[in-house]
């Protein structure tokens, strides 16, 4: 008992310790309408087959700078049962108290965790987990959608389940043609080319989670992250935003989403003066872009300009002003009432091997 009773209040102390420290700030912009929240919707905890307790992961994500994460432990697969004796809804009723102390959204989830076909799905905003628990897996999905669950494949490149290809099997037609399947892991520690292509062929959401098991390690960098385009920061916001599509995944110096947000996105980060140029044949200009977000925006002409030549390559540092020189090459210029340069961004990505496509515009005159 004395032991037990150490391990207890090392357990305790530790949590003071780590969540003592200062919360990072992750700066990826809002976009007109919307408010941008960071967000990892798969993760597990000593309820399944992690090995942290529920409350740790709402201190990870409050040290890390998170809106909102969802613990998702397995239904199927419990290693530590035997010693973690509770219901599916356990680590969810143990972790919310905290959440709700340190203002992270928590929601309610759970993984459904079968071979493949059709593989892992997360159940988010469920009611209870409990009733997930089903021989049949289509009975098991179908109960998830009955308490209103937003439905996702998780990472279906992982080589575990698919190791010689990646597929699209007629049980996640199934799914998807009976409202059972919403949005699939385009990112889960590695980029699944696969899924982005389904995720823009058949408009199912784009997430981008952690899965982490362990303690979360992040130094310099991030952990895989949701971007949620949400109407509110509240729990009903971010399932409204999942159900209609609005998301962006954002892992390493990486976001992949529809252009309809990542070119707001992209915008939203810079500041530059609107004054004109005034650019004339055989001179140069500058103009001073800062860039506010977390990004290190690299950036590859697309055409030359009219009048005037533009950098072929530019990288915008995150946080650091960087100086585009524009120079007239004819006479034409002067005459320009503003100037269009076209650049792709070579690390926003809208498909597999489409870079979004940006047109930065100068007033001239």
């Amino acid at each position: 008992m004395k032991k037990f009773g150490f391990i207890i209040v090392l357990l305790v102390v530790s949590s003071g310790l780590l969540y003592a420290q200062s919360r990072r700030i992750i700066n990826i912009p809002n976009i007109s309408g919307y408010q941008t929240l960071k967000c990892d919707l798969h993760m597990h905890t000593v309820f399944s087959d992690g090995t942290v307790w529920p409350t740790v992961r709402i201190e990870e994500a409050w040290n890390e700078g998170l809106d909102a994460i969802s613990i998702t432990d397995h239904i199927e697969y419990r290693p530590h049962s035997i010693d973690v004796v509770a219901d599916h809804n356990r680590s969810y009723d143990l972790a919310k108290p905290l959440a709700d102390q340190s203002d992270i959204l928590l929601i309610k989830g759970a993984e459904i965790t079968r071979s493949m076909p059709p593989g892992h799905f997360n159940a988010l905003f469920i009611t209870n987990a409990n009733l997930l628990e089903l021989d049949d897996v289509q009975d098991a999905v179908k109960e998830a959608r009955d308490q209103g669950a937003f439905l996702m494949w998780n990472h279906p490149c992982w080589d575990a389940q698919q190791p010689d290809s990646v597929l699209w099997w007629d049980e996640h037609s199934y799914f998807f043609e009976n409202d059972m399947l919403h949005g699939i892991e385009v990112y889960n520690w590695e980029f699944c080319p696969e899924a982005l292509d389904w995720a823009n062929e058949k408009m199912l959401t784009m997430l981008g989670n952690s899965d982490v098991h362990g303690p979360m390690d992040v130094n310099d960098g991030h952990r895989p992250l949701t971007l949620v385009f949400a109407k509110s920061r509240t729990i009903g916001g971010i399932k409204e935003a999942l159900f209609d599509g609005r998301t962006a995944v954002y892992f390493d110096n990486t976001i992949v989403g529809r252009s309809e947000f990542l070119e707001p996105l992209f915008f939203q980060s810079l500041e530059f003066k609107k004054t004109p140029l005034k650019l004339k044949n055989k001179e140069s200009k500058v103009v001073k872009i800062t860039n506010n977000s977390d990004v290190d925006y690299e950036l590859e002409l697309v055409q030359p300009g009219v009048g005037f030549d533009a950098p072929e390559t530019i990288t915008l540092k995150a946080h650091h002003v960087s100086a585009l020189s524009l120079s007239g090459n004819s006479d034409e210029v002067a005459n320009s009432g503003s100037l269009d340069v076209y650049y792709r961004v070579n690390n926003l990505l809208t498909g597999v091997d489409d870079p979004l496509v940006v047109t930065f515009t100068f007033r001239n005159n």
